[in-house]
């Protein structure tokens, strides 16, 4: 395959999340490279800026049953985005783990799901490219956001370990993960730390610096065009990471004692180390 874009490479192509942030972005440059592509939303009716070029149907990541009605839209999928996901912060004690649970749902087995729905007809042609697109708390995880990291993490084992496994049959499997991206995820990130919890004042400081972080990061058209460079690579690497200085810190990853990495990411987030 080719990242031209030009009418004997066009792919058709599913972006989930399409209505604002990464997925926005990624759906807009596919559409421009002269692919067909479909964005998904859960309400794809009140989608307020519509991508020209992108037509808009209806998945809930929560909600496995809209997964059938969606691929009886869109036919045959050549590359899918799995982008939609929700964000969560907050002291492990304090989190329902109803919480925990709707988390993965959305996360982790809506995107499995999909995949597994494509996965045939993928095989059946002999080619497809599967992109995860995670997060870089999946390599580097802090304190307040495990719930989150851990479904970045699954999203990125199923996408390591699924690789070997449905490449005899032309199908890429990728996991991409962004940095710190500024798109305002953290006005919809749900939070749980209690008004009394011991945890308070640390989560504070911690969220005071992911504020920070989060306005000085990356654009998303810049992580776009990661995502969208690796679905269309001839030959894909397994993993992509852009943001948060990823070649220094990833290196310094392999280097350095994992304590010693441990405690920069939580330096980074405005939080001392203490070891354990």
């Amino acid at each position: 395959m080719s990242a031209t874009g030009s009418t004997a490479d066009r792919q058709t192509v599913l972006v989930t999340g399409a209505s604002s942030g990464i997925g926005a972005e990624v759906a807009r440059q596919f559409a421009e490279r002269g692919h067909t592509v479909f964005g998904t939303s859960r309400a794809p009716e009140k989608v307020t800026d519509p991508i020209p070029g992108v037509r808009y149907v209806r998945l809930d990541n929560a909600d496995q049953g809209t997964i059938p009605a969606l691929l009886a839209e869109v036919g045959d999928i050549d590359v899918l985005i799995n982008n939609a996901g929700e964000s969560q912060a907050g002291a492990l004690e304090d989190t329902p783990m109803s919480a925990i649970e709707d988390l993965f749902a959305v996360n982790v087995f809506g995107p499995v799901a999909l995949t597994k729905a494509v996965l045939p007809g993928m095989r059946e042609r002999g080619r497809g490219t599967v992109v995860m697109v995670g997060s870089m708390l999946s390599s580097f995880p802090v304190a307040f956001r495990s719930n989150y990291a851990a479904t970045k993490s699954a999203l990125k084992a199923f996408a390591f370990a699924t690789r070997r496994e449905v490449a005899p049959y032309g199908i890429r499997m990728i996991s991409v993960e962004p940095g710190t991206i500024a798109t305002g995820i953290g006005d919809r990130r749900s939070i749980h730390i209690g008004e009394d919890s011991p945890y308070r004042a640390e989560y504070e400081t911690l969220a005071a610096a992911t504020r920070r972080n989060e306005d000085a990061g990356i654009d998303a058209p810049t992580m776009a065009k990661v995502v969208v460079d690796a679905a269309l690579a001839s030959k894909p690497k397994p993993f992509y990471a852009k943001g948060n200085s990823a070649g220094i810190v990833f290196l310094l990853r392999r280097l350095a004692p994992r304590d010693a990495v441990l405690a920069l990411t939580a330096r980074k987030h405005g939080l001392p180390w203490i070891k354990a």
